[in-house]
């Protein structure tokens, strides 16, 4: 039987989030702080509309809710949603701070609700793909991870609400670079050494534009990390190093390219190394296998992963590396 859930923020995200539901939930309704977009998608899939957030988490028809408002909303959305006994797919960064994603994590271990934070880019086939094989020892030692995430941004950007600190909790670090540092966390573990640059290059607006990030692990594993939002042709690039070899993952389909997985590996006489390549032209699914995900999380259970500690990792580095800014 399909669960319950409602969507709180009906703008492109939560679009795609009501695309993914399939055989795991039924939307049964859902909300905007603009009416217009509630109804177009509440009109698309058939669901109720409620004139608030409050109204929404009243309803008894649903298990679970989506939040997927800009980042001054999505803490006290979601522990609106747990004090109402809703289990929750918070968009990332899950926060604009640290202290806000405690209150958080404090709420949701005291009443034992499920919270899933949506770091999307974990269930992309190419790093799917990548996880298994890393996890299998194919690349053996894990040694470093060099990455990069930009867009060119568009116009006016400098006055959407991204380049507002109040609602977004800082620039391109908090908006794209946080994917970069989960994924890297997600294969070489905690970072114990944090450094970097938030830079303002090219956007005339108060927060970032580019991230330049060094993370060390306990182990001397290393990450160099760059998202940006002056990069005019959009880019995504993830290269894990090991002592057997390399894994190079290449764009997120659209405007990013084809989505690609190539895997290096060094032979015994080193030299130019065996190549396996994929590529992955059918349509994202990404969505859809993190939404049954977050179902089994609720059926099962089990602790979410990637889930609030995970959120919470990400926002101690960019907590350490805005501090450098000021």
């Amino acid at each position: 039987m399909k669960l319950g859930i409602g969507i709180i923020g009906c703008g492109l995200i939560g679009q795609k989030r009501a695309q993914a539901f399939k055989n795991n939930f039924k939307l049964e309704i859902c909300t905007d702080i603009d009416p217009r977009k509630a109804k177009q998608l509440a009109d698309k899939y058939g669901c109720q509309v409620a004139g608030s957030s409050q109204e929404l988490l009243l309803n008894s028809r649903i298990q679970a809710v989506v939040i997927a408002t800009i980042h001054s909303d999505l803490a006290d959305l979601t522990l609106q949603a747990i004090r109402a006994g809703k289990h929750v797919l918070v968009e990332k960064p899950g926060a604009r701070n640290l202290t806000e994603l405690s209150s958080v994590i404090a709420v949701a271990k005291k009443l034992n609700i499920r919270v899933r934070v949506g770091y999307n880019h974990r269930f992309h086939r190419a790093f799917r793909q990548a996880k298994m094989i890393v996890d299998a020892g194919k690349l053996g030692k894990l040694m470093m991870i060099r990455a990069r995430y930009g867009h060119g941004g568009r116009i006016g950007y400098h006055r959407e609400w991204r380049a507002n600190p109040k609602l977004s909790g800082g620039g391109e670090l908090i908006d794209q670079g946080v994917h970069l540092i989960d994924l890297a966390r997600w294969f070489l573990g905690d970072f114990k050494k944090v450094d970097g640059f938030a830079q303002t290059l090219f956007w005339h607006m108060p927060v970032d534009d580019n991230a330049f990030l060094l993370l060390r692990t306990k182990a001397g594993q290393t990450a160099s990390l760059h998202a940006s939002c002056t990069e005019w042709k959009n880019i995504f690039s993830f290269e894990i190093y090991g002592r057997k070899g390399k894994l190079h993952l290449e764009g997120l389909g659209g405007s990013y390219g084809l989505e690609k997985l190539s895997w290096f590996r060094m032979l015994p006489e080193m030299g130019p190394p065996e190549s396996t390549i994929w590529e992955y032209p059918q349509k994202d699914d990404s969505w859809e296998v993190e939404m049954g995900e977050f179902a089994r999380d609720i059926r099962l259970r089990r602790n979410p992963c990637p889930g609030l500690e995970d959120a919470y990792q990400a926002l101690k580095v960019v907590k350490t590396v805005y501090e450098k800014r000021t």
